[in-house]
């Protein structure tokens, strides 16, 4: 119905001149137009004051109701087509995220490429595919090795190469999204929770090699998404089991961070993820940044570490099955404190809980404890990444 609005309204202005100048003389007519454009000029302007002046995305935006703007900031773990597609067409959100526990034939048999085209907008199909240990398309053919052998073994103009011929396969079966590369920096042992998948211990290395993979997938079409800002390679253990704290912010601007002042300068279009990190000097003393408003205000304006702002789109990690944030909130309240700190995009592992958790934010923009100035921020952000809104 929506898409009927112009069109009647311009017939009903049509015919309103017509009626006027039906039977009048020729200065009649005029006088009558006259009249209906100025009547229609300042009902116009009064439109447009009412409904503010238009900025990039206000159109796109004026579409959506506000729950739909809210369902725009989700993407959920599925199962497969059947479990993408009842939530999608539900509740019409943001995007899924294709697991290692997912039936693949969703990609193989084209099932998440048509849900995509059958949206208003286009879902982000997001998948964590770095290589190594962590490479959930490998039984799709798609798979290389982990990021530190190839920073051992690659230059990053073959690396940028590698990626793009994995792209091109990603993009082939449906994926948007790849939540790679790892711009950590770490020298722990290949088996840790980081270990193998950060391309190196040296900050400079690690940039280098991570803005290569970074370009491969772009080449291809697919959107990557550097992690786990503001660094997991030096933290106290894995935010899978429990909570983790990362050296104080001083040490981290000196190594940890480094990556992000190059990776950020000239990011076309890449998104950032964002961990379940504690870090003294930035977050409160039990606040993981994924939820952290200092943290992401961070990111967003370069301040603190030496960096540049940033406004793509930025992830929350895994809200749901990682036990730094799961243990001290459900997932209604994790989401919701995510996007109320920054995020754009709240990530969890299943379908269960989404119209919870879309209610639970709809009563927060209710009651002003989320601002739909700030949710509108977001899905302007998400919806250039998708290419749905094309203006600066």
């Amino acid at each position: 119905m929506r898409a009927l609005r112009p069109i009647v309204a311009a017939l009903t202005a049509t015919s309103l001149l017509a009626v006027a100048a039906c039977g009048d003389s020729p200065s009649d007519v005029a006088q009558s137009s006259s009249a209906a454009t100025s009547t229609s000029s300042t009902s116009a302007k009064a439109t447009s004051t009412a409904a503010g002046p238009k900025f990039c995305g206000s159109d796109e935006l004026a579409k959506l109701s506000e729950r739909e703007k809210l369902a725009q900031l989700l993407v959920v773990g599925v199962t497969d087509a059947a479990d993408a597609k009842q939530v999608v067409e539900r509740e019409h959100l943001g995007g899924v995220f294709i697991g290692s526990w997912t039936d693949m034939s969703m990609l193989s048999d084209g099932s998440v490429k048509k849900l995509s085209a059958a949206q208003d907008i286009p879902l982000m199909v997001t998948v964590d595919q770095e290589g190594g240990r962590v490479s959930r398309l490998s039984k799709l053919g798609i798979d290389m090795p982990a990021p530190r052998v190839l920073a051992k073994t690659k230059t990053p103009e073959q690396v940028r190469a590698m990626t793009k011929a994995a792209g091109l396969k990603m993009k082939a079966l449906g994926i948007t999204v790849d939540f790679a590369p790892s711009a950590d920096v770490s020298n722990e042992a290949d088996d840790e929770v980081i270990g193998d998948r950060s391309f190196s211990n040296d900050p400079d290395v690690v940039a280098k090699y991570a803005r290569a993979y970074a370009q491969g997938l772009q080449d291809a079409g697919i959107m990557p998404v550097y992690k786990h800002f503001p660094g997991h390679g030096h933290g106290s253990g894995d935010s899978h089991t429990g909570t983790v704290r990362t050296p104080p912010l001083k040490d981290l601007i000196s190594n940890d961070l480094v990556p992000y002042k190059t990776l950020l300068k000239y990011p076309g279009n890449v998104g950032v993820m964002v961990g379940h990190l504690i870090v003294p000097g930035l977050t409160g003393p039990d606040t993981p940044s994924s939820i952290s408003p200092a943290t992401i205000g961070m990111l967003r304006k370069g301040t603190r570490y030496g960096g540049v702002p940033f406004d793509g789109v930025v992830f929350s990690d895994d809200l749901s099955g990682m036990k730094a944030i799961s243990d001290k909130f459900p997932i209604d309240v994790a989401v919701r404190k995510a996007i109320a700190a920054g995020s754009d995009v709240g990530l969890w592992l299943t379908t269960d809980k989404v119209s919870e958790v879309l209610d639970s934010l709809e009563k927060a923009v209710a009651s002003h404890k989320l601002s739909s100035k700030r949710v509108d921020q977001s899905v302007v952000r998400i919806l250039k990444a998708k290419g749905v809104v094309t203006c600066a």
